[in-house]
């Protein structure tokens, strides 16, 4: 992904991620973390990820934090192009200054929030505060996306001539969500891990090509089968869409375009709600976008109401909006 890609060059609105990785100084953390050595990329990945507190932090906690040394991160400041990691942070600062004030904001309300419920948690059972990350992961999702990104992206899968879903782990059940809403929507559809491991599912990529989209979902902990397959499918020239939690992870520097869902939780290794609603929204777009769309959902509800309770009621809002039953096939 270089600088001027639309998922990070063009948003309405922003988070701190996404304004470092549209910066100057992000593209060359980034560069690191896809090229640098091993403490290197650990470096770049915190900076990219934390660049908020980073730019509150000095440098012996940043150290701490890290678990490195001062000394290599100076010298990390020196191989991003500044003399000292002091420029480093200024220009961290710089880029995060137009939303930072946003952001402090928003932390110091829900820092309040978990004060002045402490209380009423003790007695729910701290509903409030288990439910906390997922609605925090929401509000950043939909901060960070915006409508052009989206109908960019709706766009592509459209015109593909072929669509591929690719998702391992947990993030392998979002994907195959993605699959059953797209279907109606895509003259071919392929989920690619669905049975028969990763040799299975490069198998069903062998064919990719140019006028394809394959769409890649992953976040932490990221699943090296899921970028192997991505980096296979853009070599092929096919369109690669990463929906993934941030820029710093190792999709974004191969997808020609990227969602970010973020995925933090205090004890999940990632959280899947704003990755869901993320999906959600793409369909959304996709069905609003396709020429046949409303005929196109309206023939999925007749193909499968006499499988659902209340068919013959599903039946009569199809033919609400203007859609026909299908004709009955004689066997």
């Amino acid at each position: 992904m270089t600088q001027s890609d639309p998922a990070l060059a063009s948003a309405a609105t922003t988070t701190p991620e996404l304004s470092l990785a549209r910066s100057e100084v992000g593209q060359a953390l980034m560069s690191l973390q896809a090229h640098g050595s091993s403490s290197q990329r650990v470096i770049a990945d915190y900076l990219l990820r934390n660049s908020v507190s980073t730019v509150a932090a000095g440098i012996d906690e940043l150290a701490q934090r890290i678990g490195t040394s001062t000394a290599t991160l100076s010298r990390f400041a020196r191989a991003a192009g500044f003399q000292q990691f002091a420029q480093l942070k200024s220009a961290l600062a710089e880029s995060v200054k137009a939303v930072f004030a946003p952001v402090q904001k928003l932390a110091s309300s829900q820092a309040n929030a978990t004060s002045a419920q402490r209380k009423k948690n003790a007695t729910t059972g701290g509903a409030d505060e288990l439910f906390g990350p997922a609605q925090s992961n929401l509000q950043q999702t939909a901060l960070g996306i915006d409508s052009d990104s989206l109908r960019r992206v709706a766009n592509a899968v459209i015109k593909a001539r072929a669509v591929y879903t690719v998702g391992f782990g947990l993030s392998s059940h979002i994907a195959a969500i993605l699959a059953l809403d797209l279907q109606p929507f895509c003259d071919q559809l392929i989920n690619l891990v669905e049975f028969g491991g990763t040799e299975v599912a490069a198998g069903r990529l062998m064919n990719v090509g140019p006028r394809d989209v394959v769409l890649v979902l992953s976040v932490p902990r990221y699943a090296t089968d899921a970028v192997n397959l991505a980096n296979y499918a853009h070599d092929r020239g096919a369109t690669v869409i990463a929906l993934t939690d941030s820029p710093a992870s190792p999709l974004t520097s191969i997808a020609q375009h990227a969602l970010f869902a973020p995925a933090q939780h205090p004890v999940l290794s990632s959280s899947l709600v704003g990755l869901l609603a993320l999906v959600e929204a793409l369909v959304s777009v996709v069905m609003l976008s396709s020429p046949n769309g409303v005929q196109q959902a309206a023939r999925l509800t007749d193909a499968i109401s006499d499988y659902m309770y209340g068919g013959q009621s599903l039946k009569a809002q199809r033919i609400a909006v203007g859609v026909q039953p299908e004709p009955t096939r004689k066997r």
